[in-house]
Parts: structure tokens; C-alpha cells; sequence
């Protein structure tokens, strides 16, 4: 391998760790900008809308874009999105507007959903084809990195610790109230004008440094190059085995955003904790997630991916049960649990929906990552649900979802191989 492909495998391997670290502060954005904003648990639950909204309108668009310009032309148009993002961050937390933050996320998401199109692929055709398992492999352990970093440091950077209760909100002079909002706004402007700058930093390095060209192999049929976009859509949606690989990455990215997003609030709300306990749980349940990628992945050596991700599925359900039963630290125990059993999910169902699709892989796979919106969809449905009755009972809905996960791997329990392929 050339120093020029090692130098741009590391500069792509950093985009991992740097959409890492953005999807997985929105747990922390959450409860913060609910307390800093004065939301109800729906309202805020739209920090998880606003960045999974752009995963579901732009993978198509980004990948139209790189067919012209090139994987170098779509990466650098998603860092300049990315950090122009994180940078309206600034003036969002100094006029305390949720309608800007929630903006300043869909732009900064708009630019990470134009890098994991790009990188993805990317990483795998940079060197030789038969170590790219383990190029993304070892760049997706970054991204791995970046969850158990991001709510470890959301919650020393961001959260306060300070939480009012409506009683002594309505006893508070209003002048000293909304010093009190003003500051706890301005928590975010420090840490995402640093994102910003760092990811403006990699721009640059990879605007002045060459990166090696791919010219990928034209696989379409004569028959599908005759078809419209629309056309080759409509012959995939035909495919029973594809549709309910989407619905089941929808109901997944649904779960897995609504189980985390909500994970500091449920915290509170059900242990008596304060936020930087909950935070520090919440790291933990993002290192079980990412001890469950490896451990997981490790059992798929032994173990059908297909029975793995079936009984894996069944055990959320229950423990999320559990979660709803349960009180104190018990219940938090449980989420924690379910992280680590949600953590070979994304990829396992990724591989067995594009299953067989040929030299239609690449939309199939598009369509797949437009299931992502679930993430955008499930936590409103919960937060609804929270301001209706309670956190806990907002736990229910996610049960749902692996319900359908469950169905989905025993449809398919007569796959015997599954070849992961890319993970979230």
C-alpha cells in the first residue's frame, strides 16, 4: 500500500470518529436543550427529527453528486455543511431558539449524511480488495470510539448539572430566569465552535492533498440503464426481502435513537438521578454498545447472525419490559443492557436486506440507509407518549420495534452467511 493511500485512509478513518461524535451528543443536546429552551419531551425529542431527516433526504442527492464530482468533491462538500452546522451553533444558543438550533443540527447532518455515503464505499476500494473487510472495520471502531467519547464529554462540557423545578422557576425573578436559560444555552457554543474548527482543519488537508481516484466498475444492465431513477426504484420495492429490510432498519434506528435520547430524562426522571450521573450511565451504555459490535461480531464466528440477531431482539424485549416494570437504578440498568444487545443489529440487517440484488446493490443500499428516518419518527412517537402519561411508559414504544425485528430474523432464519458489511 502506497504512503498516499495510507494518508488518505487516515484522514477517512477521521470522518468516522468525527459523525461519531455529532450523533452521539444528541442524547446530551436533548435533555440540555429541553431545560435551556423550556420543551416538553416531544419538542425536544426533534434534536433526533432534525439529524436523522437529513440521513433520509440526502444519501440519494450525495450520491448523485459524487457520481459527478467524485468521492473528494462529495467529502468536501460534506465538511463544509458539517462545519457550517456545528458553527450556527453560536448565534442559535446566544438568541435561545430552538427553531435555529434545530436548523444548525439539520445542516450539520446534511454534511454527515454526505460523508458516510462517501466514506463507506470509500475506505473499502483504497488498497487491497481483499483487506477492505478490515479497513472499515477498523475505520467503523472509531465511530465506535466516538459514542463511548461523546456523552462522556457532552456531560462534563455541557450539561450542568443545575436543574430547576417548576416551583422554584415561578418563584425566580424573570430577569434572573432567563440568565439563568441564557447561560445554560450558551453551554453548547464552546464545544461545537471546536467541532466546527476541527472539522474545517480536515477540509483543508484533504482540499491541498491529493486523494487517490476511484473509477468503479459500471456493473448496470443495458435493461436498467434504460430505466428512470424512479424506474430502478420501483423494481427493488418489488422485492419482498428489500421492503422489510427497510422497515426493519426503520423500526432499529427508531429504537436505538428513542432508547438513548431519552436515556439522561428516563434517568432522572425513574432513578433520582442528576444529569452527570445520568450522563456517566449513559457512557456506559454506550461502551456496552460498543463492547456488544465486537463481542457480537466475534459470535457470528460460532453462532447464525440470523439466530443472533433474533435472540438479541427477543432479550430487548424483555428487558425493556423490565425497564417499564422496574424502579431506580434497576430500570437504568436495564437500557443499559439494551445497548449492548442493539449493537450487531444495524449491520445484520443492512446485509440480509440487500441480500442477492446484484448490480442493484448500490440503490438497494441507498434505500436501506433511508430507513435511518425512523430515527427522526420513534422518538417524537415517545416523546408524545412521555408528556401524555410518563417516561417509562414511553419505553413501550421501542418494544414495538424489536417485535418487528424479531419477525424480520425469522423470516430469515434459512440464511445461513450473513457478510456484514457496514455498521452505524
Amino acid at each position: 500500500m502506497t504512503n498516499k493511500n495510507l494518508y488518505a485512509i487516515a484522514l477517512i478513518t477521521s470522518l468516522f470518529f468525527l459523525w461519531g461524535v455529532a450523533l452521539n451528543l444528541n442524547p446530551i443536546l436533548i435533555p440540555h436543550l429541553k431545560k435551556a429552551c423550556e420543551l416538553t419531551d416531544l419538542q425536544s425529542s426533534l434534536v433526533d427529527s432534525a439529524s436523522y431527516l437529513a440521513y433520509f433526504i440526502l444519501p440519494i442527492p450525495a450520491a448523485l453528486f459524487m457520481k459527478r464530482y467524485g468521492y473528494k468533491g462529495g467529502i468536501l462538500l460534506g465538511l463544509v455543511l458539517f462545519a457550517c452546522g456545528a458553527f450556527l451553533f453560536y448565534p442559535a444558543a446566544a438568541v435561545r431558539s430552538y427553531v435555529f438550533f434545530l436548523s444548525a443540527l439539520f445542516v450539520l447532518f446534511s454534511g454527515a449524511a454526505f460523508l458516510e455515503t462517501a466514506a463507506n464505499p470509500y475506505i473499502t476500494v483504497l488498497g487491497d480488495p481483499s483487506t477492505a473487510t478490515r479497513r472499515i472495520n477498523f475505520s467503523q471502531s472509531f465511530n465506535g470510539l466516538a459514542a463511548t467519547l461523546a456523552p462522556l464529554l457532552g456531560g462534563l462540557f455541557i450539561l450542568s448539572g443545575k436543574n430547576l423545578t417548576p416551583a422554584q422557576k415561578a418563584a425566580m425573578p424573570a430577569e434572573q430566569l432567563n440568565i439563568y436559560l441564557n447561560k445554560e444555552a450558551s453551554a453548547v457554543q464552546l464545544p461545537y465552535l471546536i467541532i466546527g474548527l476541527v472539522v474545517l482543519a480536515v477540509a483543508i488537508l484533504i482540499f491541498r492533498k491529493p486523494l487517490p481516484e476511484i473509477v468503479e466498475e459500471d456493473t448496470e444492465t443495458a435493461e436498467d440503464k434504460k430505466r428512470s431513477l424512479a424506474g430502478k426504484i420501483g423494481v427493488l420495492l418489488r422485492r419482498k426481502q428489500l421492503v422489510m429490510g427497510v422497515v426493519a432498519e426503520f423500526f432499529y434506528v427508531g429504537a436505538q435513537a428513542g432508547v438513548l435520547g431519552f436515556f439522561i430524562r428516563f434517568s432522572e426522571r425513574v432513578a433520582g438521578m442528576g444529569e452527570k450521573p445520568a450522563a456517566a450511565f449513559l457512557t456506559a451504555a454506550a461502551l456496552g454498545f460498543m463492547i456488544g459490535r465486537f463481542s457480537g461480531t466475534f459470535l457470528m464466528k460460532f453462532v447464525n447472525p440470523v439466530k443472533l440477531l433474533a435472540t438479541y431482539s427477543a432479550i430487548n424485549i424483555v428487558l425493556l419490559l423490565l425497564a417499564v416494570i422496574l424502579h431506580a437504578k434497576f430500570s437504568v440498568f436495564a437500557l443499559i443492557g439494551v445497548a449492548f444487545f442493539m449493537s450487531i443489529m444495524f449491520p445484520t440487517i443492512f446485509s440480509l436486506s440487500i441480500r442477492g440484488l446484484g448490480s442493484k446493490t448500490k440503490l438497494g443500499s441507498s434505500l436501506v440507509i433511508m430507513g435511518i428516518v425512523g430515527g427522526a419518527i420513534i422518538p417524537p412517537i415517545m416523546g408524545k407518549v412521555s408528556d401524555m402519561s410518563n417516561i417509562q411508559y414511553a419505553y413501550l414504544v421501542p418494544i414495538v420495534c424489536f417485535v418487528y425485528i424479531f419477525y424480520f430474523a425469522w423470516k430469515n432464519l434459512k440464511v445461513k452467511k450473513v457478510e456484514l458489511v457496514v455498521a452505524h
